[in-house]
């Protein structure tokens, strides 16, 4: 029998090794670059998404600071001031709150000119900063509020002693007297001034007539500022209305009072 030697079978398929090579290079060189490019785009996705999530925070911390006193027409009044004299000038009440919670009821008066002539300010804070009372009252009592106070005595009113302040340099006009009670229970802060009156005397007697007039009407759930009024209507006088402060002559109610003077 004739033997026959199997030729090595021929390959089905033909063609050039380094073509598919460099085919598959092209094709990984292009996954690479869609990851790489999908990377980037998710990278800038998650970082504005957190840029985004910053800009409430970072608005909600900045907007407070800029927000101060503003006026709250639909509080209700809290205090009153009884009209015992009918030529009393004409009066404005208003109330400004602040954010963190301090409240400020603000009587002012005018004379008959329309120039102020008082006011009287309750001041009630909350978590706010507290400027000192001495700075505030210049502001409100001084034109420009640049001008520095002095001591001018103490007066005594249905709330105890009234520490009393006027301007250290007269600038040739009117003279005013400004006054400060503070109040530690409840935290509560009486400050004002007045330019009625030709003489010291006079605006003392005015001050005092103001704060023995100023009555509470609501105490806002506040037990301590119930008691405070409650027990200084027990002290109330009538007002002075003849121009001396009824007030005992030693030398503290002095209306000159020479050892208190001096600037604050």
């Amino acid at each position: 029998m004739r033997l026959f030697r199997a030729d090595p079978a021929a390959p089905h398929h033909t063609g050039n090794p380094s073509a598919l090579t460099s085919f598959v290079d092209e094709v990984y060189a292009t996954l690479s670059g869609l990851f790489a490019y999908a990377a980037v785009l998710a990278l800038f996705v998650v970082l504005g998404n957190y840029l985004w999530k910053q800009l409430p925070d970072a608005t909600a911390t900045t907007a407070p600071a800029a927000v101060g006193w503003s006026p709250a027409g639909r509080s209700a009044p809290a205090f009153a001031i009884s009209k015992l004299d009918p030529r009393d000038k004409t009066e404005t009440y208003e109330i400004f709150r602040h954010p963190e919670g301090g409240r400020k009821d603000v009587f002012r008066w005018t004379d008959t000119d329309g120039a102020p002539a008082a006011e009287l300010e309750i001041y009630r804070p909350g978590g706010e900063a507290m400027g000192p009372a001495v700075t505030e009252i210049a502001g409100r009592l001084v034109p420009g509020g640049t001008g520095e106070l002095e001591a001018a005595g103490i007066v005594d009113s249905k709330f105890g002693s009234a520490t009393l302040l006027r301007p250290a340099r007269q600038d040739g006009g009117r003279a005013c007297l400004g006054f400060l009670k503070q109040a530690d229970a409840p935290d509560l802060r009486i400050s004002g001034w007045t330019c009625q009156g030709t003489g010291l005397p006079a605006q003392r007697a005015a001050i005092v007539c103001m704060l023995n007039r100023l009555t509470l009407l609501a105490a806002g759930n506040d037990p301590r500022l119930a008691a405070l009024f409650a027990h200084a209507e027990l002290r109330r006088t009538d007002c002075v209305t003849s121009g001396g402060p009824a007030l005992s002559a030693d030398w503290v109610m002095g209306s000159q009072n020479p050892l208190l003077r001096g600037a604050l």
